[in-house]
């Protein structure tokens, strides 16, 4: 059993997207279940992906998230001080966000086997406590 970390992005794109990107997060998710992998994520990301439906008032669209991300298999991570110490690391790459340091401080001290995202430019990073951090396309499981 591996540990997954999804990056926000893509619990996006499972709920929002019904075509090409939406339909490869399913199939990764099908996957991770087949596998009995664990999947992962942070409070961060349900944080971002509440900020849509709740700047526009749509309240059903605000618990989908909350549904999925509450789901069976799905984990959300705290960020805490193991994570900030680890955050603090990660930022002395000035060119990670702190958003994603924080996705990334939270994955590596979960020791997660790999960490998948669509943002390229994190694809490139060497993070302690990842083994590999890779986009949706390449993401072989």
């Amino acid at each position: 059993m591996s540990r997954i970390f999804f990056d926000t992005n893509l619990f996006i794109y499972l709920l929002e997207d019904s075509g090409k990107q939406g339909a490869r997060v399913a199939e990764l998710v099908e996957r991770i279940s087949k596998r009995r992998d664990e999947l992962l994520t942070s409070t961060l990301t349900f944080a971002e992906v509440l900020v849509k439906p709740l700047s526009v008032g749509d309240i059903a669209w605000a618990q989908q998230y909350e549904r999925l991300l509450s789901t069976p298999g799905v984990s959300l991570l705290p960020f805490d001080r193991a994570c900030a110490r680890i955050f603090a690391q990660i930022r002395q790459d000035k060119t990670i966000a702190p958003p994603d340091a924080i996705q990334l401080s939270c994955a590596a001290n979960a020791r997660c086997g790999l960490f998948i995202t669509n943002d390229e430019r994190l694809t490139r990073k060497i993070v302690p406590g990842i083994e590999f951090i890779t986009s949706m396309e390449r993401a072989f499981i």
